[in-house]
Formats: C-alpha cells, sequence, structure tokens
C-alpha cells in the first residue's frame, strides 16, 4: 500500500504543475482608446479629486469650447447643486493641441454620500455619480503607481474596481505618453469608469517631465493642464507638491521632480504642513513620493531623485512620525520594515514600493541577494494596494497580485499608528 501512494505521489509531482510556482507573463501592448462619443461637446476623460473638507474638483475634456459648468444632486436626474468654473488648453511642440480642459469644484458636500452629476450643464445627456469619502472611519484607500495604459493597466483597474474604495492614490507616473500627447487622451478614457466616480490624488513621476531642451522648455505641461490638485488650498505654489486630508488621515504628497534640497519652497512647504498637524484629531499621517527612498531592487539604484532627497527629507519625516510612505518608480512591490537612516527603527515609517500598476515596461524582476533585514516582502509582479484604516489606532494593508488575472492576496500586515504608541512621542 505504501509502495502504491508513493508511486501516485511521484506521478501528482510529475503532471500535475507545481501550485506553489509562478510564472510571470510577459508584457502586454499599449491600448488605444478613442472618443466614446463623435458629439464634439460631450464630456470625456471625466475624473475627480478631493479640495479640501467637503469640495470635489471636476475635470474633463471636450473637443469643442463649451460651458464649464457642473449641475449636480443626491437624486439621479435632480441637480440642486450648480457651479462654474474655468477651461483651458494647450500646445505641445506645435503638433498636438488639447481639447478643451475643464475644470469645476463644487461643493459643499455631504460625507459618505452619492452625488449624481452632469459635466456641461443642464443640456449634457450623459449622468455621472461619485461618493464623497466618509467623516469617521473606517475609511479605505486603493493604492497603484506607475499604471500606463497596457491591458496589464486594464487588469489593475479591473481588479481595483471590484474592491470597495473611498479615494485612489497614484505615486507618480500616469500614462506614459513620452511626449507623445494622444496618449494621455487614451489614458483619461480608460481611467474615466473609476476616476469619474472616487476621487483620484496622485503625484508626479519621471514620465511626466516632458522637458525637451530648446524645442520644449516647460516641464509637466501635460500633467499640471490635465490633473489639477488642490495644491493652493494646501498652502503650496506648486501643483507637484501637496496635502490633503480624509477625516483622520493626512496625506502629504511630495514631488521628487521638484525641488527639495533644504530651503527651497518644497522643503520650506513640508516643515509648514507638518508643524500644522494635530495627531489629536488627524491620527494617521502618509507620505507619498515617486522614486523610492528604499528599494532592495536591481533597478533604479544611486538615482539623485531616490538619495538626495531622502538625505533632505527623511529627517523631516521621521520627526514628525509619519506612519507610512508609499512610492513608484521601480516595476514591483516591496514592503519594508520601521526604517530609519537604513536601520530598523520602531519609531520609522513603513516604507512601501508600489511601482507595479502594469506600464509598458514591464517588471523590474531582479532584487539584490542576500535580502536586507530592513526588507519583509518583495515580489516582481503587477498588483494593488488596499489600505483600510479602520479607527484611530489600526490599519491594515493587503497587496493583492493581479498580473494573472485573478486578483491574488500576496501580502497582508496590521498597522498601529505612531500617535498611539506612547514610546514614539517627540
Amino acid at each position: 500500500m505504501v509502495k502504491v501512494c508513493n508511486l501516485v505521489a511521484i506521478m501528482l509531482i510529475v503532471l500535475l504543475p507545481n501550485v506553489s510556482s509562478y510564472d510571470r507573463p510577459a508584457t502586454r501592448k499599449n491600448i488605444v482608446m478613442h472618443p466614446y462619443s463623435n458629439d464634439p461637446v460631450s464630456p470625456e476623460q471625466v475624473h475627480i479629486s478631493l479640495v479640501g473638507p467637503d469640495k470635489m474638483r471636476i475635470s474633463w475634456i471636450t473637443k469643442n469650447s463649451v460651458m464649464p459648468t457642473v449641475v449636480y444632486g443626491t437624486t439621479s436626474g435632480e441637480y440642486e447643486g450648480s457651479a462654474n468654473g474655468t477651461s483651458s488648453s494647450y500646445h505641445y511642440l506645435m503638433i498636438y493641441r488639447s481639447g478643451q480642459i475643464n475644470d469645476v469644484v463644487i461643493g459643499p458636500l455631504k460625507p459618505n454620500t452619492i452625488y449624481y452629476y452632469k459635466c456641461g450643464g443642464q443640456s449634457s445627456t450623459q449622468e455621472f455619480n461619485f461618493k464623497s469619502p466618509p467623516s469617521q472611519f473606517p475609511i479605505r484607500f486603493a493604492v497603484a503607481g506607475d499604471l500606463g495604459t497596457t491591458e496589464w493597466s486594464k487588469s489593475t483597474l479591473d481588479h481595483v474596481s471590484k474592491w470597495e474604495h473611498d479615494v485612489f492614490i497614484l505615486p507618480g507616473d500616469l500614462s506614459y505618453a513620452d511626449l507623445w500627447q494622444p496618449v494621455w487622451d487614451t489614458f483619461g478614457r480608460m481611467v474615466q469608469p473609476l476616476a469619474s466616480k472616487r476621487p483620484w490624488m496622485v503625484t508626479q513621476g519621471n514620465h511626466e517631465v516632458e522637458l525637451i531642451p530648446v524645442l520644449h522648455r516647460q516641464s509637466f505641461t501635460a500633467y499640471n493642464n490635465r490633473w489639477r490638485m488642490p495644491f493652493e488650498e494646501s498652502g503650496s505654489t506648486s501643483n507637484l507638491y501637496y496635502s490633503f486630508n480624509v477625516f483622520g488621515v493626512h496625506f502629504i504628497m511630495l514631488g521628487s521632480y521638484a525641488d527639495f534640497e533644504p530651503g527651497s519652497d518644497q522643503y520650506q512647504w513640508l516643515e509648514k504642513d507638518l508643524k500644522s498637524i494635530d495627531r489629536k484629531t488627524t491620527p494617521w499621517l502618509m507620505a507619498v513620493i515617486h522614486a523610492p527612498w528604499y528599494n532592495t531592487n536591481e533597478a533604479h539604484q544611486g538615482e539623485k531623485e531616490s538619495v538626495d532627497m531622502k538625505q533632505s527629507m527623511e529627517t523631516l519625516l521621521y520627526n514628525a512620525r509619519v506612519d507610512l510612505v508609499f512610492a513608484g518608480h521601480v516595476h514591483a512591490y516591496e514592503r519594508f520594515n520601521r526604517v530609519y537612516e537604513d536601520k530598523f527603527d520602531k519609531c520609522g515609517p513603513v516604507y512601501i514600493n508600489i511601482g507595479d500598476g502594469g506600464n509598458k515596461e514591464g517588471l523590474a524582476k531582479n532584487y539584490g541577494d542576500p535580502t536586507p533585514a530592513i526588507s519583509l516582502f518583495r515580489e516582481a509582479s503587477f498588483g494593488h494596494g488596499q489600505l483600510v484604516v479602520v479607527n484611530a489606532s489600526h490599519a491594515q494593508w493587503k497587496w493583492q497580485r493581479n498580473d494573472d488575472d485573478v486578483s491574488v492576496e500576496k501580502d497582508s500586515v496590521w498597522l498601529t499608528s505612531l500617535s498611539a504608541d506612547s514610546s514614539c512621542q517627540i
């Protein structure tokens, strides 16, 4: 009987696939998405973002000029609110002109409420809806960086759409247009089903720079025109860095590609912003960058935006007791322990690299060996993150691998806010 069992076991090992193994698939092609409608005033590339505690920015693009007006209400087809905004457009290298970019801020809004809205006023034929964030715990954040416009990017968004969340966080490298402006239009159309329903809060990456010496002297042209964030409301002078609150969670969105040296505008703004936070009413403090300060992958080692920015700003975040720092740039996933100055520190932030949204450049598959003790989990796969801030002291982080077209939980950890740790009080 034993020999028979052993023979069966051997046959199963030979004939069946190793269920614990994982063969990473190849990159997938870029998607091209054309306008949903031939109507030149039909809204497209609709996305929303938070503005202050109770307002929402509605952004969209039309081929022809329209009044930048949004009507909205809490009942479908009934719009008791109305707001006007601004419109703009931009040229790039004289070979591309954007459509009309419309920007309207609506509110005040009730928390945790579904609002129905039309871009362009009552006469618009298309109604959208969004849910405002809650004013109590729990709060749910979806996180994915380095998204792009590939079929893997779409897979990531499909998985995120199946998870009920309140806000989407994107740590830089949005469209991967890389100067070719029509890709921005594809990106806007691709994200609209999600970004029109939940606020997207983003920061810039290296693929948004767009500077061409002599030919195009302005950086971040498309990013600044298309993805306006609430920088002015947070006291910043640049769309490249800002902060925002969602109830008891404060997010600092830093600019890896803006000046960050001591004495720079960004550095001084960060100092002031950190000093303004009351951890009794805002117990959670998060930061988002693009180029990671901690990274054991062979990709993007030693870059100025990582090394110099870390040297300039790490102590500011540490002294403020930042709980969690998200980064992108490296096309893989990695979670570190609480760290400060390259060593474990129970009062330092947890660092998470999540530049695995699905872009055209593929995965960064090679890690340094051996794994440093401060790196707790790392995997070169496409995926997205789910952060549930349960209450003032506890949150759960999960990373979902989704590049096998099935969302699989691969990493999970419970976090305690440093504001609740008496031994880390300053």
